[in-house]
C-alpha cells in the first residue's frame, strides 16, 4: 500500500485500536489476540491500529513488538489494513517503525516520544528521521510532549512525502483550525482524544470527520452506530448516546489516570471477550466500577 493509498484510506470511516492481550503473567497472548481481530474485523472499521495506545504500546518489550504486528497483519489480511503504532525516542521509533514495515502493516502512528520536552525543530528532526527510515505512509500523533505548529507541519510536509496523516490528542481548537486552514487537504485529519466520540461533533465542523474508537473494543455496533449519526449529522441519537452510555463512561473513566485504557480491557471482558489486565503502571478498575461499566453496557443491547 502507497502512503497515497493510506491517505485515502485514513480519509473517511471508522477507525480503532484493538487492545493487546496478556494473559494471567502478563505475558502477550497470541490466541486470544487473533480471535479478538477476527471478532472486530467485520463490523466494518476502515483500518486497525495495531499495539497503539489502547494496545499499550508504551508497555511493550522490543522482543514483543514484532510478534503483535506480525499476527495482526496476517490475521487480517484482506479483512482490514493495519497501521502499527510506533514511538519513543527516536532510534527506538526507527526500529519499531522499520519492524512493522518487514512484518506487512500497511503504516504506523507515529506516537509522542514521551517524558522530554522538545524543541519544535528537535520534533521536527525527530519526526522526519521516522519518516525517511521507512517508505510506507506515517501519520503523527499530536499529544503530551509532541505538539507541532502548522510552520513545523508545513516544513515536515515538504520534506516528508510519506507523512500522510495528523492525529490530534490536544484538543486545542484554535490549533487544530489553524492547522487544517494552512495544510488544508495535505494531509489527512483523524480525532484523538481519549473517548473521541464526545469530541467527534466538534470535529468533523473543524474538517476532521474521522476518529478512533476506544470503545469499538467492546461495543462495536454501537460505536458504528455512533459514527453514523456523525457522519449523517443525527443529533438525536448522537444526544441519545452521549446521554446514556458516552458521559456516564467518561464519569468513570475519570476517576483516576490510566483509566482511558483499563476501562476499554474492562468492558471487552464484561463483553466475553478479556485481554488480560493491563501492565503497570497502569491499574485495573475496582470490582464496583466494572459493575457500574455492565450495567451501562446492557442498557445498549446485544452487540
Amino acid at each position: 500500500m502507497t502512503p497515497q493509498e493510506l491517505k485515502s484510506i485514513m480519509s473517511s470511516g471508522l477507525l480503532s485500536f484493538p487492545l493487546t492481550d496478556f494473559d494471567a503473567q502478563g505475558n502477550f497472548n497470541a490466541k486470544t489476540y487473533i480471535e479478538r481481530l477476527e471478532w472486530l474485523a467485520p463490523y466494518g472499521a476502515s483500518a486497525l491500529f495495531a499495539a497503539g495506545g489502547t494496545g499499550e504500546f508504551f508497555s511493550l518489550t522490543a522482543e514483543e513488538y514484532p510478534e503483535i504486528i506480525r499476527t495482526a497483519v496476517q490475521t487480517c489480511k484482506g479483512k482490514v489494513p493495519i497501521i502499527a503504532g510506533a514511538g519513543g525516542p527516536t532510534r527506538f521509533a526507527i526500529q519499531c517503525a522499520q519492524e512493522a514495515e518487514r512484518q506487512g502493516a500497511h503504516g504506523i502512528l507515529l506516537l509522542p516520544h514521551y517524558l522530554t520536552e522538545a524543541s519544535q525543530e528537535g520534533l521536527i528532526a525527530h519526526v522526519e528521521a521516522v519518516c525517511k527510515s521507512v517508505k510506507f505512509g506515517v501519520i503523527v500523533y499530536n499529544r503530551n510532549v509532541c505538539r507541532l505548529t502548522p510552520e513545523s507541519l508545513a516544513i515536515l510536509a515538504e520534506r516528508c512525502p510519506n507523512l500522510i496523516g495528523f492525529k490530534d490528542g490536544v484538543g486545542n481548537i484554535e490549533l487544530m483550525s489553524a492547522i487544517y486552514m494552512k495544510m488544508g487537504d495535505r494531509f489527512s485529519y483523524l480525532g484523538g482524544l481519549p473517548t473521541a466520540e464526545v469530541y467527534a461533533a466538534a470535529y468533523k465542523a473543524l474538517g476532521t470527520p474521522v476518529y478512533s474508537s476506544a470503545v469499538f473494543n467492546f461495543i462495536p455496533k454501537t460505536a458504528m452506530e455512533f459514527y453514523e449519526a456523525i457522519r449523517t449529522d443525527d443529533m438525536a441519537t448522537q444526544h441519545r448516546l452521549l446521554r446514556e452510555f458516552f458521559m456516564p463512561y467518561l464519569a468513570i473513566r475519570n476517576r483516576k489516570e490510566g483509566y482511558a485504557v483499563s476501562i476499554v480491557k474492562a468492558g471487552a471482558a464484561i463483553a466475553g471477550h478479556p485481554a488480560g489486565p493491563v501492565r503497570p503502571p497502569l491499574s485495573d478498575l475496582e470490582a464496583h466500577e466494572v459493575a457500574e461499566l455492565k450495567v451501562l453496557m446492557d442498557k445498549l443491547g446485544p452487540q
